[in-house]
Protein backbone atom coordinates (compact mmCIF):
# COMPACT_ATOMS: atom_id res chain seq x y z
CA UNK A 1 0.00 0.00 0.00
CA UNK A 2 1.07 3.56 -0.28
CA UNK A 3 2.19 5.56 2.83
CA UNK A 4 3.44 9.37 3.13
CA UNK A 5 5.47 10.76 4.89
CA UNK A 6 4.48 14.44 5.89
CA UNK A 7 1.40 15.86 5.64
CA UNK A 8 2.66 19.44 5.66
CA UNK A 9 2.12 21.05 1.70
CA UNK A 10 3.37 24.21 0.56
CA UNK A 11 1.81 26.49 -1.57
CA UNK A 12 4.75 26.71 -4.29
CA UNK A 13 5.11 24.54 -6.91
CA UNK A 14 7.68 21.77 -7.06
CA UNK A 15 11.26 23.66 -7.45
CA UNK A 16 13.19 23.00 -10.69
CA UNK A 17 15.10 20.18 -9.07
CA UNK A 18 11.86 17.90 -8.64
CA UNK A 19 10.56 19.04 -12.34
CA UNK A 20 14.04 18.79 -14.07
CA UNK A 21 13.61 21.76 -15.69
CA UNK A 22 17.30 23.05 -14.52
CA UNK A 23 20.82 22.57 -15.18
CA UNK A 24 23.89 23.31 -13.57
CA UNK A 25 27.82 21.81 -13.71
CA UNK A 26 28.24 18.12 -12.70
CA UNK A 27 31.32 16.38 -12.74
CA UNK A 28 31.63 14.00 -15.25
CA UNK A 29 30.59 10.08 -13.44
CA UNK A 30 32.55 7.67 -16.74
CA UNK A 31 35.99 7.37 -17.78
CA UNK A 32 34.80 8.60 -21.61
CA UNK A 33 36.77 8.44 -24.69
CA UNK A 34 37.62 12.04 -26.22
CA UNK A 35 34.88 13.80 -28.33
CA UNK A 36 34.88 14.95 -31.56
CA UNK A 37 31.38 16.00 -31.78
CA UNK A 38 30.81 19.84 -32.27
CA UNK A 39 30.42 21.68 -29.50
CA UNK A 40 26.66 22.99 -29.36
CA UNK A 41 23.01 21.19 -29.78
CA UNK A 42 22.62 22.56 -32.93
CA UNK A 43 25.11 20.73 -34.73
CA UNK A 44 23.09 17.48 -34.65
CA UNK A 45 20.45 19.37 -36.56
CA UNK A 46 19.94 21.42 -39.82
CA UNK A 47 17.90 24.34 -37.88
CA UNK A 48 19.29 28.22 -37.24
CA UNK A 49 19.90 29.54 -33.88
CA UNK A 50 16.11 31.30 -34.64
CA UNK A 51 14.30 28.23 -36.09
CA UNK A 52 15.46 26.29 -32.56
CA UNK A 53 13.84 29.29 -30.44
CA UNK A 54 10.91 29.51 -32.12
CA UNK A 55 10.19 25.92 -32.05
CA UNK A 56 11.38 26.16 -27.87
CA UNK A 57 8.87 29.18 -27.85
CA UNK A 58 5.70 26.71 -30.10
CA UNK A 59 6.34 24.06 -27.39
CA UNK A 60 5.96 26.57 -24.41
CA UNK A 61 2.66 27.46 -25.39
CA UNK A 62 1.79 24.11 -25.43
CA UNK A 63 3.16 23.60 -21.95
CA UNK A 64 1.02 26.67 -21.12
CA UNK A 65 -2.05 25.71 -22.85
CA UNK A 66 -2.02 22.50 -21.20
CA UNK A 67 -1.12 24.06 -17.75
CA UNK A 68 -3.74 26.58 -17.59
CA UNK A 69 -6.47 23.78 -18.80
CA UNK A 70 -5.74 21.52 -15.43
CA UNK A 71 -8.90 20.53 -13.60
CA UNK A 72 -11.84 18.33 -12.52
CA UNK A 73 -11.03 15.60 -15.01
CA UNK A 74 -7.31 15.70 -14.29
CA UNK A 75 -7.93 14.95 -10.38
CA UNK A 76 -10.52 12.67 -11.39
CA UNK A 77 -7.94 10.32 -13.32
CA UNK A 78 -5.16 10.18 -11.13
CA UNK A 79 -7.71 9.55 -8.37
CA UNK A 80 -9.39 6.89 -10.14
CA UNK A 81 -6.27 4.85 -11.08
CA UNK A 82 -4.81 5.03 -7.52
CA UNK A 83 -8.14 3.40 -6.09
CA UNK A 84 -7.45 0.53 -8.94
CA UNK A 85 -4.54 0.17 -7.95
CA UNK A 86 -5.22 -0.81 -4.35
CA UNK A 87 -8.24 -2.33 -5.22
CA UNK A 88 -5.90 -4.84 -7.41
CA UNK A 89 -3.82 -4.85 -4.78
CA UNK A 90 -6.20 -5.73 -2.62
CA UNK A 91 -7.71 -8.39 -4.91
CA UNK A 92 -4.57 -10.14 -5.68
CA UNK A 93 -2.96 -10.45 -2.41
CA UNK A 94 -6.82 -12.03 -1.04
CA UNK A 95 -6.17 -14.42 -3.94
CA UNK A 96 -2.82 -15.21 -2.79
CA UNK A 97 -3.72 -16.78 -0.03
CA UNK A 98 -5.97 -19.38 -1.77
CA UNK A 99 -2.59 -19.50 -3.70
CA UNK A 100 -2.29 -23.61 -3.18
CA UNK A 101 -5.06 -23.65 -5.96
CA UNK A 102 -3.39 -22.57 -9.32
CA UNK A 103 -5.70 -20.41 -10.88
CA UNK A 104 -5.73 -18.52 -7.33
CA UNK A 105 -2.15 -18.51 -7.78
CA UNK A 106 -2.01 -17.17 -11.16
CA UNK A 107 -4.59 -14.65 -10.69
CA UNK A 108 -3.19 -13.54 -7.56
CA UNK A 109 0.22 -12.92 -8.28
CA UNK A 110 -1.13 -10.95 -12.16
CA UNK A 111 -3.44 -8.74 -10.26
CA UNK A 112 -0.31 -8.03 -7.94
CA UNK A 113 1.99 -7.33 -10.77
CA UNK A 114 -0.25 -4.99 -12.14
CA UNK A 115 -0.45 -2.80 -9.36
CA UNK A 116 3.32 -3.07 -8.76
CA UNK A 117 3.58 -1.78 -11.86
CA UNK A 118 0.77 0.94 -11.84
CA UNK A 119 2.04 1.95 -8.64
CA UNK A 120 5.39 2.77 -9.73
CA UNK A 121 5.23 3.75 -13.16
CA UNK A 122 1.58 5.75 -13.77
CA UNK A 123 1.33 6.89 -9.85
CA UNK A 124 4.61 6.96 -7.74
CA UNK A 125 7.01 8.34 -10.68
CA UNK A 126 4.30 10.79 -11.73
CA UNK A 127 3.06 11.90 -8.52
CA UNK A 128 7.33 12.21 -7.40
CA UNK A 129 7.35 14.70 -10.73
CA UNK A 130 5.16 17.09 -9.28
CA UNK A 131 2.58 16.44 -11.90
CA UNK A 132 -0.37 16.54 -9.33
CA UNK A 133 1.12 18.94 -7.20
CA UNK A 134 -1.51 21.38 -8.13
CA UNK A 135 -4.36 19.70 -6.79
CA UNK A 136 -2.65 20.63 -3.07
CA UNK A 137 -3.79 17.05 -1.87
CA UNK A 138 -1.22 16.48 1.00
CA UNK A 139 -2.12 12.27 -0.31
CA UNK A 140 -1.39 13.28 -3.50
CA UNK A 141 1.99 15.18 -3.64
CA UNK A 142 5.81 15.27 -4.50
CA UNK A 143 6.42 16.37 -0.94
CA UNK A 144 4.86 13.49 0.77
CA UNK A 145 4.96 10.94 -1.36
CA UNK A 146 6.81 7.64 -0.63
CA UNK A 147 6.62 4.90 -3.20
CA UNK A 148 6.71 0.87 -3.27
CA UNK A 149 10.47 0.52 -4.10
CA UNK A 150 13.76 0.40 -2.48
CA UNK A 151 14.92 3.97 -3.40
CA UNK A 152 13.72 6.68 -1.18
CA UNK A 153 11.66 9.34 -2.76
CA UNK A 154 14.12 12.31 -1.75
CA UNK A 155 17.22 10.29 -3.48
CA UNK A 156 15.01 9.66 -6.83
CA UNK A 157 14.14 12.70 -7.16
CA UNK A 158 17.40 13.90 -7.00
CA UNK A 159 18.88 11.15 -9.35
CA UNK A 160 16.17 11.31 -11.90
CA UNK A 161 14.31 14.34 -11.86
CA UNK A 162 17.04 16.55 -11.69
CA UNK A 163 19.95 14.55 -12.82
CA UNK A 164 18.25 12.45 -15.78
CA UNK A 165 15.69 15.17 -17.12
CA UNK A 166 19.05 17.93 -16.50
CA UNK A 167 21.28 15.82 -18.64
CA UNK A 168 19.03 13.30 -20.64
CA UNK A 169 21.13 11.29 -22.48
CA UNK A 170 24.50 13.06 -22.03
CA UNK A 171 27.32 10.70 -21.63
CA UNK A 172 29.49 11.54 -18.51
CA UNK A 173 26.78 13.38 -16.72
CA UNK A 174 23.31 11.52 -16.84
CA UNK A 175 24.20 8.44 -14.46
CA UNK A 176 20.76 6.55 -16.25
CA UNK A 177 23.17 5.88 -19.19
CA UNK A 178 24.43 2.52 -17.93
CA UNK A 179 23.40 3.03 -14.85
CA UNK A 180 27.28 2.87 -13.35
CA UNK A 181 27.22 -0.88 -14.39
CA UNK A 182 26.44 -1.42 -18.27
CA UNK A 183 28.22 0.59 -21.59
CA UNK A 184 25.82 1.73 -23.40
CA UNK A 185 27.49 4.77 -25.50
CA UNK A 186 30.77 4.38 -27.73
CA UNK A 187 32.41 7.61 -26.26
CA UNK A 188 32.26 5.11 -22.53
CA UNK A 189 36.08 3.99 -23.01
CA UNK A 190 36.26 -0.24 -23.23
CA UNK A 191 37.74 -2.20 -20.80
CA UNK A 192 37.60 -5.94 -20.59
CA UNK A 193 34.88 -5.45 -17.85
CA UNK A 194 31.92 -4.80 -20.43
CA UNK A 195 32.44 -8.29 -22.13
CA UNK A 196 30.00 -9.12 -19.32
CA UNK A 197 27.22 -6.47 -20.52
CA UNK A 198 24.75 -9.04 -21.53
CA UNK A 199 24.79 -10.55 -18.01
CA UNK A 200 25.02 -7.20 -16.42
CA UNK A 201 21.81 -6.12 -18.51
CA UNK A 202 20.12 -9.14 -17.58
CA UNK A 203 20.66 -9.13 -13.72
CA UNK A 204 19.67 -5.47 -14.12
CA UNK A 205 16.42 -6.41 -15.30
CA UNK A 206 15.84 -9.02 -12.79
CA UNK A 207 16.77 -6.37 -9.80
CA UNK A 208 16.03 -3.29 -11.74
CA UNK A 209 14.81 -1.45 -8.47
CA UNK A 210 18.05 -2.46 -6.71
CA UNK A 211 20.59 -1.63 -9.42
CA UNK A 212 18.72 2.16 -9.44
CA UNK A 213 18.76 2.58 -5.71
CA UNK A 214 22.62 1.32 -5.77
CA UNK A 215 23.51 3.89 -8.73
CA UNK A 216 22.38 6.35 -6.78
CA UNK A 217 25.51 6.29 -4.42
CA UNK A 218 27.68 7.46 -7.07
CA UNK A 219 30.59 5.72 -5.26
CA UNK A 220 32.98 6.12 -8.49
CA UNK A 221 32.84 10.19 -6.84
CA UNK A 222 34.54 8.79 -3.57
CA UNK A 223 37.12 7.68 -5.28
CA UNK A 224 37.71 11.20 -6.80
CA UNK A 225 37.70 12.86 -3.68
CA UNK A 226 33.89 14.59 -4.80
CA UNK A 227 31.99 12.91 -2.12
CA UNK A 228 32.38 11.48 1.66
CA UNK A 229 31.86 8.04 3.08
CA UNK A 230 29.70 9.87 5.65
CA UNK A 231 26.94 10.59 2.72
CA UNK A 232 27.51 7.14 0.87
CA UNK A 233 26.75 5.79 4.00
CA UNK A 234 23.51 7.84 4.87
CA UNK A 235 22.28 6.32 1.14
CA UNK A 236 23.28 3.18 1.95
CA UNK A 237 21.29 3.21 5.08
CA UNK A 238 18.26 4.76 3.50
CA UNK A 239 18.20 2.22 1.25
CA UNK A 240 18.77 -0.33 3.63
CA UNK A 241 15.18 1.02 5.84
CA UNK A 242 13.44 0.67 2.49
CA UNK A 243 14.59 -2.80 1.30
CA UNK A 244 13.96 -4.26 4.79
CA UNK A 245 10.01 -2.22 4.61
CA UNK A 246 9.53 -4.39 1.33
CA UNK A 247 11.14 -7.29 2.23
CA UNK A 248 9.53 -7.37 5.69
CA UNK A 249 6.04 -6.85 3.69
CA UNK A 250 6.06 -9.11 1.09
CA UNK A 251 8.32 -12.03 2.15
CA UNK A 252 7.38 -11.94 5.57
CA UNK A 253 4.60 -10.56 6.63
CA UNK A 254 1.81 -11.27 3.86
CA UNK A 255 3.70 -15.29 3.72
CA UNK A 256 3.19 -15.32 7.35
CA UNK A 257 -0.46 -14.15 7.54
CA UNK A 258 -1.27 -16.91 4.54
CA UNK A 259 -0.40 -20.02 7.60
CA UNK A 260 0.12 -23.01 5.93
CA UNK A 261 -0.02 -21.21 2.16
CA UNK A 262 3.79 -19.58 3.07
CA UNK A 263 5.05 -20.59 -0.22
CA UNK A 264 2.82 -19.38 -2.53
CA UNK A 265 2.16 -16.60 -1.16
CA UNK A 266 5.69 -16.10 -0.64
CA UNK A 267 6.33 -16.72 -4.24
CA UNK A 268 3.55 -14.74 -5.76
CA UNK A 269 4.98 -11.71 -3.73
CA UNK A 270 8.87 -12.76 -5.34
CA UNK A 271 6.93 -12.80 -9.04
CA UNK A 272 5.17 -10.30 -8.68
CA UNK A 273 8.11 -7.79 -7.67
CA UNK A 274 10.18 -9.36 -10.48
CA UNK A 275 7.57 -8.74 -13.68
CA UNK A 276 7.98 -5.27 -12.45
CA UNK A 277 11.10 -4.78 -12.09
CA UNK A 278 11.76 -6.40 -15.91
CA UNK A 279 8.48 -4.37 -17.20
CA UNK A 280 10.11 -0.87 -15.95
CA UNK A 281 13.55 -2.30 -16.95
CA UNK A 282 12.23 -2.30 -20.65
CA UNK A 283 9.95 0.22 -20.90
CA UNK A 284 12.55 2.95 -19.59
CA UNK A 285 15.65 1.32 -21.58
CA UNK A 286 13.09 1.57 -24.71
CA UNK A 287 12.43 5.11 -24.10
CA UNK A 288 16.09 6.01 -24.17
CA UNK A 289 18.54 3.57 -25.99
CA UNK A 290 16.94 1.97 -28.79
CA UNK A 291 17.79 3.06 -32.57
CA UNK A 292 17.21 6.75 -33.27
CA UNK A 293 17.61 8.09 -29.94
CA UNK A 294 20.51 10.48 -29.97
CA UNK A 295 23.53 10.42 -27.50
CA UNK A 296 25.31 13.76 -26.50
CA UNK A 297 28.51 15.21 -25.48
CA UNK A 298 29.48 17.34 -22.24
CA UNK A 299 30.57 20.00 -24.80
CA UNK A 300 27.04 20.11 -26.33
CA UNK A 301 25.72 21.78 -23.22
CA UNK A 302 27.90 24.64 -23.66
CA UNK A 303 25.19 27.90 -23.02
CA UNK A 304 22.85 26.00 -23.97
CA UNK A 305 19.49 27.95 -24.79
CA UNK A 306 15.80 26.96 -23.46
CA UNK A 307 15.28 25.84 -27.41
CA UNK A 308 18.55 23.96 -27.81
CA UNK A 309 17.39 21.84 -24.77
CA UNK A 310 13.73 21.28 -25.81
CA UNK A 311 15.45 19.79 -29.31
CA UNK A 312 17.77 17.64 -26.49
CA UNK A 313 14.43 16.38 -25.38
CA UNK A 314 12.85 15.63 -28.65
CA UNK A 315 16.08 14.07 -30.29
CA UNK A 316 16.86 11.83 -27.60
CA UNK A 317 13.87 10.18 -26.18
CA UNK A 318 11.86 7.31 -27.60
CA UNK A 319 8.28 6.88 -27.81
CA UNK A 320 6.21 3.04 -27.61
CA UNK A 321 3.43 2.51 -29.88
CA UNK A 322 0.14 0.90 -28.45
CA UNK A 323 -2.65 1.30 -26.94
CA UNK A 324 -4.64 3.15 -23.65
CA UNK A 325 -4.08 -0.06 -21.78
CA UNK A 326 -0.69 -0.41 -22.51
CA UNK A 327 -0.06 3.02 -22.58
CA UNK A 328 -1.45 3.29 -18.70
CA UNK A 329 0.66 0.17 -17.94
CA UNK A 330 3.74 2.61 -18.93
CA UNK A 331 2.96 4.91 -16.62
CA UNK A 332 2.77 7.06 -20.08
CA UNK A 333 6.37 6.73 -20.69
CA UNK A 334 5.22 5.06 -23.32
CA UNK A 335 4.89 9.05 -24.77
CA UNK A 336 8.34 9.37 -23.51
CA UNK A 337 9.14 12.41 -25.85
CA UNK A 338 6.41 15.12 -24.68
CA UNK A 339 7.29 13.25 -20.59
CA UNK A 340 11.01 14.56 -21.82
CA UNK A 341 9.37 18.05 -22.75
CA UNK A 342 7.02 18.28 -20.16
CA UNK A 343 7.82 16.17 -17.00
CA UNK A 344 5.30 18.41 -15.01
CA UNK A 345 2.74 17.92 -16.78
CA UNK A 346 -0.06 15.51 -15.94
CA UNK A 347 0.69 12.01 -17.41
CA UNK A 348 -2.84 11.64 -18.97
CA UNK A 349 -2.20 14.44 -21.04
CA UNK A 350 0.55 13.06 -23.05
CA UNK A 351 -1.46 10.78 -25.64
CA UNK A 352 -3.12 14.56 -26.41
CA UNK A 353 -0.39 16.51 -27.01
CA UNK A 354 1.81 13.89 -28.83
CA UNK A 355 0.07 14.28 -32.10
CA UNK A 356 0.84 18.27 -31.96
CA UNK A 357 4.50 17.62 -30.62
CA UNK A 358 5.02 14.98 -33.64
CA UNK A 359 3.36 17.43 -35.88
CA UNK A 360 6.05 20.00 -35.12
CA UNK A 361 8.90 17.63 -35.43
CA UNK A 362 7.40 16.83 -39.08
CA UNK A 363 7.49 20.80 -39.59
CA UNK A 364 11.22 21.40 -38.58
CA UNK A 365 12.81 18.51 -39.64
CA UNK A 366 13.65 16.55 -36.66
CA UNK A 367 13.04 12.82 -35.74
CA UNK A 368 10.57 11.88 -34.03
CA UNK A 369 11.34 8.31 -33.25
CA UNK A 370 8.68 5.94 -32.25
CA UNK A 371 7.86 2.19 -32.83
CA UNK A 372 6.55 -1.33 -31.41
CA UNK A 373 8.15 -2.20 -28.04
CA UNK A 374 9.51 -5.32 -29.03
CA UNK A 375 11.26 -3.89 -31.95
CA UNK A 376 12.88 -1.45 -30.08
CA UNK A 377 13.55 -3.55 -26.96
CA UNK A 378 15.22 -5.68 -29.84
CA UNK A 379 17.57 -2.65 -30.72
CA UNK A 380 18.62 -1.90 -27.24
CA UNK A 381 19.64 -5.85 -26.70
CA UNK A 382 21.88 -5.15 -29.83
CA UNK A 383 23.15 -2.17 -28.88
CA UNK A 384 24.09 -3.71 -25.38
CA UNK A 385 25.38 -6.74 -27.33
CA UNK A 386 27.75 -4.48 -29.73
CA UNK A 387 29.23 -2.69 -27.19
CA UNK A 388 30.38 -5.45 -25.34
CA UNK A 389 32.84 -5.70 -27.88
CA UNK A 390 35.86 -3.11 -28.42
CA UNK A 391 35.21 -2.20 -31.71
CA UNK A 392 31.46 -2.15 -30.93
CA UNK A 393 30.74 0.99 -33.69
CA UNK A 394 27.68 0.78 -35.92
Amino acid sequence: MTATLDTTVTDSEPGPEETGLVRQPQRPLLELVPSTRRADVQATTALTAEQIEELGRRLDAIRDRVLDERGASDAAYIRDVIGKQRALEIGGRALLFAGVLPPAWIAGTAMLSIAKILENMEIGHNVMHGQWDWMRDPKIHSSTWEWDNVSSSAEWKHSHNYLHHTYTNVVGKDRDVGYGILRLSEEQRWTPYYLGNPLYNFLLSLFFEYGVALHDLEVEKVAAGEKSWSRVWQQVKSIGRKTGRQVFKDYLAFPALAGPFFLPVLAGNLTANVVRNVWSHAVIFCGHFPAGAVQFSEEQLADESRGEWYVRQLLGSANLDGGRFFHLMTGQLSFQIEHHLFPDLPSNRYAEIAPEVRSLCEEYGLEYTSGPLWKQYLQVLGTINRLALPNGKR
